[in-house]
């Protein structure tokens, strides 16, 4: 009888280590991963189109200056479309200290925006082409400048994997 049990008992620590194992392996590679990209990039774009906190946040930071960036949400909106002070701070900030800017809008992947027409072509961010993406999401919206239209295509990206390979 003793026997029995010593070998249930070993049976079923066998297979709670297997099943743990498993499920590990499970929860990594089919992780939240790409629904909080996605769900990053539905935010950060809807964050970016506002004109931001406070709304003359452009006005209040110094962009090479980490420390006047607390207390803003980075928006490059305008009272007419975008605003050109805002676009060129915020390039300026990532430019300056791309790290820093992610956390400013809500994000915690990689991010890029294009800003262009015939005449305007405006890049903020860190390209993807230069580091083999894995994923990427992008929105593409229509806005203006100055009451020129202009496309905003906003990239949210990983160059690394969501799971085990």
């Amino acid at each position: 009888m003793i026997f029995a049990v010593i070998i249930f008992a070993t049976a079923i620590t066998i297979m709670a280590y297997v099943w743990y194992d498993i499920n590990n392996q499970l929860s990594l590679s089919y992780s939240f991963g790409p629904e909080l990209m996605e769900f990053e990039t539905q935010a950060f774009s809807q964050t970016l189109l506002t004109s931001g906190y406070p709304s003359n946040w452009q006005s209040a930071i110094n962009p090479s200056n980490i420390s006047t960036w607390k207390n803003i949400n980075i928006g490059i909106g305008g009272a007419t479309g975008l605003s050109l002070s805002k676009i060129y701070a915020f390039a300026s900030m990532a430019n300056s200290n791309y790290q820093a800017t992610k956390p400013l809008l809500g994000l915690t992947f990689d991010y890029y925006i294009m800003i262009y027409n015939n005449n305007i072509n405006i890049t903020i961010g860190k390209n993807p082409s230069n580091s083999k993406p894995l994923s990427i999401n992008v929105i593409t919206v229509a806005s203006s400048i100055n009451g020129q239209p202009v496309t905003v295509k906003m990239l949210v990206w990983s160059s690394l994997p969501f799971g085990v390979s």
